[in-house]
């Protein structure tokens, strides 16, 4: 199909545009950047240098995407990369900077919803089927795994892992690794499992509900360490691929050097019942 330039947008020649392509009026897309079939950017979009699009992604006003890193480290001179998967949505005034260092990317998958005003920094890696809400944040190096919800000014601090299907209450922050299947609340703070968001998953089974359960407990309801919560749940060979990653999110954290020795986040609710 035919792309769809207005003529008031400034389009560089050296960029790539798929098919079905469409520029709005006084969008900008810089050189060296790639739009797969399909893209729409809005009026007043900005794609900047080194930014590869997937395709069908949509990219709403007031959007830069592939902005220069917020980093003193960050040097100009140097080739780096927004690398962005299929089917995002990019809402009003959404920023996604570019990796710091050579040949360094941040990468988005496939799938996402940026609301108005989210931010991803430098370096960061946003899984598939995630919600970024209004004014929520990633500091450089973050990621932030599939599913995952952050509600409205939730803030991430660097060098941080937030797991899949994580939810987050409004206003929350880490400051510390956040494990796969839980909720987020308050400053570094977890508050239980997300189970709605478990109850509602259409690719875990009940077995697997039951199994990420056993794994939150071992974890945070058992007073075992850490280390050796890890061990009990190393010695269930017959859970299934959704508590594998639990355990193997804790095994990751458990072992990571710096920068990424950030710790677990605690359970403030573990007394409560």
């Amino acid at each position: 199909m035919a792309r769809e330039v207005d003529p008031r947008a400034i389009v560089s020649e050296t960029a790539e545009l798929g098919q079905d392509v469409r520029i709005g009026p006084y969008a900008i897309v810089e050189d060296g950047t790639r739009l797969g079939d399909g893209c729409r950017i809005h009026a007043a979009a900005i794609i900047r240098r080194g930014t590869r699009l997937g395709c069908r992604n949509v990219v709403y006003s007031h959007a830069v995407l592939g902005g220069e890193p917020q980093d003193f480290k960050y040097d100009a001179t140097q080739e780096s990369f927004v690398r962005i998967g299929d089917d995002n949505v990019f809402r009003e005034g959404v920023t996604i900077n570019r990796g710091t260092g050579p040949g360094s990317a941040t990468t988005i998958g496939n799938s996402n919803f940026f609301m108005t005003c989210s931010h991803v920094g430098h370096n960061s890696v946003v899984g598939s089927n995630c919600i970024m809400t209004n004014g929520s944040a990633l500091a450089g190096h973050v990621e932030l795994g599939d599913r995952a919800i952050l509600s409205a000014n939730v803030v991430i601090h660097q060098f941080c892992w937030v797991g899949e299907m994580v939810m987050s209450r409004g206003n929350a922050a880490s400051a510390m690794h956040v494990p796969p299947y839980c909720m987020l609340g308050g400053v570094t703070e977890l508050n239980g499992l997300n189970k709605v968001g478990l109850r509602r998953a259409p690719h875990l089974t009940d077995k697997d509900r039951a199994e990420i359960h056993e794994a939150y407990r071992l974890l945070y309801r058992s007073g075992l360490p850490a280390t050796k919560a890890l061990a009990e749940m190393d010695a269930r060979t017959d859970w299934g691929a959704a508590a594998g990653r639990f355990r193997d999110f804790v095994r990751r954290v458990i072992t990571a050097e710096a920068p990424h020795n950030r710790g677990l986040c605690k359970d403030v609710t573990k007394h409560q019942r």
